[in-house]
């Protein structure tokens, strides 16, 4: 298993909490991405929203290609897999730019491929929103554009639906061959066919072991039958919540899903339920945290939260992409607690 995390671009996990003291700027950002690559975490993604869906429309929140190149100056080993929504990008533009903060970070760059589901946002910074299968169409030709300008043969050309392209050159070339690897998510039929036809790994957002069991299998068979290699890895979001007895632990989820209904972070709730489509039904506590993460249920004692990672890895999971709130110090406290337990269960069940 490995250990990823999201980057406190938000000023925070929690829409039921207003000060997590976790501000969204890049000293914090910085420090977070810093201690986490000292203290064994593998991974950060860095998701892409022009508006704050977390603390509220008028919160203050990064930009996430920005942020990314430069968490790719001040690290040294961190992945950095940034989110990519076609409906706000050009293609081309993309690649050139991923390819850039791919060579400046020694071959540390991937890619969140993300379909977008919030209208408003992109109402407000024009960005192209269509009905959803529509939206996953778009995805494949920008997928198949990055892919090509990457690719050794130059110059590439395309002509899509969407996009076209005529002897368009791409140099310098990424650091990593063929191409920067692509990592997304999705539950939909449209969804999960664009990423095993086109991506190189599977994210899921939150689900028990159960869930998380049906969906792997599921996605497995799904890329055995295109005839490509295996996806190279399945990772999951989940937030945190370690404590050192389960009662405090079960304290801290009640004060974090005290629902508050007129909250400034529910205003993206209404079109992600209507405009994704989702497996599991998605109710106001569910998004009290960010991307479902309290669905994994790692909430309990270190012995308990090592004991669930241990049961995600068995069906398949291999990274797993955690919240903290306040993201530094809980995240010192799994890095203490947590990660040298499930060594310690793992080599113990090794051996029996």
């Amino acid at each position: 298993m490995e250990y990823g995390f999201w980057l406190p671009i938000f000023g925070g996990w929690l829409r039921n909490v207003e000060d997590e003291q976790m501000p969204a700027t890049f000293d914090y950002a910085k420090q977070v991405a810093q201690t986490a690559e000292r203290i064994g975490f593998s991974t950060t993604l860095i998701a892409e929203l022009n508006l704050n869906d977390i603390k509220g429309l008028e919160a203050p929140s990064l930009e996430a290609w920005t942020t990314a190149a430069a968490i790719a100056a001040t690290t040294e080993r961190l992945e950095i897999m940034t989110a990519v929504r076609p409906g706000f990008h050009n293609p081309a533009t993309t690649a050139k730019m991923a390819a850039n903060i791919d060579q400046l970070s020694n071959g540390r760059f991937t890619l969140n491929v993300v379909s977008a589901w919030w209208e408003e946002e992109a109402r407000q910074y024009n960005g192209i929103f269509t009905a959803h299968d529509e939206r996953y169409a778009r995805t494949e030709e920008f997928v198949t554009i990055m892919k090509g300008l990457w690719a050794d043969a130059s110059p590439y050309s395309f002509d899509g639906n969407y996009y076209t392209l005529e002897k368009t050159q791409l140099h310098p070339k990424p650091v990593q061959r063929p191409g920067i690897k692509l990592y997304a998510g999705g539950e939909s039929e449209a969804g999960k066919q664009t990423i095993v036809n086109h991506c190189d790994a599977y994210v899921m957002h939150g689900g028990t072991v159960e869930e998380v069991s049906v969906k792997i299998e599921d996605m497995k068979a799904r890329r055995q039958a295109t005839g490509q290699p295996p996806l190279e890895s399945f990772g999951l979001a989940a937030y945190i919540i370690c404590r050192d007895t389960e009662e405090e632990a079960v304290q801290e989820w009640q004060r974090i899903t005290d629902v508050k209904e007129d909250g400034a972070g529910y205003a993206g709730y209404d079109d992600f339920v209507s405009k994704s489509q989702l497996e599991q039904q998605v109710k106001r506590n569910d998004y009290s945290v960010s991307n479902r993460g309290l669905r994994p249920d790692l909430i309990g004692t270190p012995e308990q939260i090592a004991e669930r990672i241990l049961a995600f890895e068995d069906v398949g999971v291999t990274l797993l992409l955690l919240q903290f709130s306040p993201q530094l110090e809980e995240m010192e406290r799994f890095a203490r607690d947590v990660m040298p337990l499930v060594e310690e269960k793992r080599k113990v069940g090794q051996t029996k």
